[in-house]
């Protein structure tokens, strides 16, 4: 059996892993719009939950923290696979209604109810998608012969990760991109840190602070995540992925709104309580959306974002990746200047700045040495540093090629030996 703060800290727990991964989760976002933000939309719909589960006190029963977790997610749902991600969670809110604690049938309930509720609101339901990582993993629950929670939770993992893994030989485009379901393994983040507090662990600590701060990474690089072949920016029709909160007048219907949404456009998620639609859409003409839902009620929380834009920055970020894989696996064979994607996780960089010959000018006139000599030494310095910096960070030799170390140690030579040739620099007595 799991009480109501069990199942209250494995919410927590399982927001936090996933705010903490929502990078991880957001470049493998190629389904259905290469959009890149399945992460982030997941970790804010659950995480739109802690506050307020966090506010009540140990002694709540499971179908209060269920209920809690519920009303939160759906007002704080965002984008498809959030919107279907806080509808399992309803899942649990219906199946644990009224309940003190939860044993294994009641979680294996709750699972399904979840999945049953998903299903539904989903106006084409595609497989190979978080769809079908929840069901399979209800499936092998319901079969279980599990004897606790923590034991019925494992085969939820296990089940779960064998549907993600076999995502891509459902959905095409997965396969051509390399990539497993973002919401797949998004929902499998959250199981994984709910599993923790199912198993006696501590609650997993929140991480990343700002939800936009996405950790860059090549693992995926060259794989054609957001290149041309996997598809173009003018096969988005429905270009603008526009959410928002209904807050429904007396006799609002959501079917009525589900069904113009469905007519004007694509991805529809929609889902109610008693005081709110929460509606999701991908459509040509936001604004004639918004104009039927506002016969509902007085609109709030609104979400427009252009998924043409978003594409294209994601294309231009993968296509930078791709040149930083190549150079990291054949650094040999790179050019001396790796330019590679920006990581907007690390809070500051360096830059390195050479003074010139100026400065070499400078010093040999003060000090009355040849300017070869100080040309000689000034590079050499240099170049050491440089060594210096690069092994220490990098454990190789970077930015400083064979080339760089000849001319290091033999301009100044040069200089010195037809120094007396130069008559354009004769003005310049410390050349002699």
């Amino acid at each position: 059996m799991i009480s109501g703060k069990i199942l209250r800290d494995a919410i927590i727990s399982g927001a936090n892993n996933i705010n903490n991964q929502r990078s991880r989760v957001d470049e493998l976002n190629v389904f259905p719009v290469p959009d890149g933000d399945t992460g982030t939309n997941m970790g804010m719909t659950v995480g739109a939950s802690v506050r307020e589960l966090e506010a009540l006190d140990d002694s709540c029963t499971v179908g209060e923290a269920a209920k809690t977790a519920a009303s939160a997610m759906l007002r704080g749902a965002r984008g498809n696979s959030g919107v279907i991600t806080s509808l399992l969670f309803r899942g649990f809110s219906k199946a644990l209604e009224g309940k003190k604690e939860a044993d294994v049938a009641d979680i294996v309930a709750a699972l399904q109810k979840g999945v049953e509720g998903a299903y539904k609101a989903v106006m084409k339901p595609t497989e190979g998608t978080i769809l079908t990582v929840a069901r399979v993993a209800s499936e092998k629950a319901a079969a279980s012969d599990a004897a606790d929670v923590p034991a019925l939770w494992d085969v939820v993992m296990a089940a779960g990760q064998e549907a993600l893994d076999d995502t891509p030989n459902l959905l095409p485009v997965l396969k051509k991109a390399g990539v497993v379901d973002a919401g797949g393994q998004g929902i499998l983040i959250i199981f994984e840190g709910m599993g923790k507090v199912f198993h006696g662990e501590p609650i997993v600590a929140g991480g990343e602070a700002a939800p936009n701060k996405a950790k860059l990474s090549t693992e995926n690089a060259g794989k054609g995540v957001f290149t041309d072949d996997l598809m173009k920016v003018e096969d988005i029709k429905n270009g603008y992925c526009t959410q928002f909160l209904i807050n429904k007048y007396e006799g609002a219907s959501a079917a009525k709104m589900r069904a113009f949404a469905e007519s004007n456009g694509d991805s529809v998620v929609c889902i109610e309580d008693d005081d709110v639609i929460n509606l999701h859409v991908h459509t040509a003409d936001p604004g004639k959306i918004l104009s039927e839902a506002i016969k509902y009620g007085y609109l709030t929380n609104f979400k427009i974002e252009n998924m043409h834009e978003q594409f294209l920055a994601r294309q231009k970020q993968g296509k930078s990746l791709e040149k930083q894989a190549s150079a990291e696996k054949a650094p040999s064979q790179a050019s001396e200047f790796v330019y590679a994607a920006v990581d907007p996780s690390r809070d500051y960089g360096f830059v390195a700045v050479a003074a010139g010959e100026g400065l070499v000018l400078v010093i040999a006139f003060v000090s009355k040495i040849k300017f070869s000599i100080i040309k000689n030494c000034f590079d050499c310095t240099l170049v050491a540093i440089s060594l210096a910096i690069s092994f220490i960070h990098f454990d190789a030799m970077r930015g400083v090629g064979v080339g760089t170390i000849a001319a290091a140690i033999l301009v100044g030579r040069w200089i010195q030996l037809y120094s007396n040739k130069l008559h354009i620099f004769d003005k310049w007595s410390i050349l002699e």
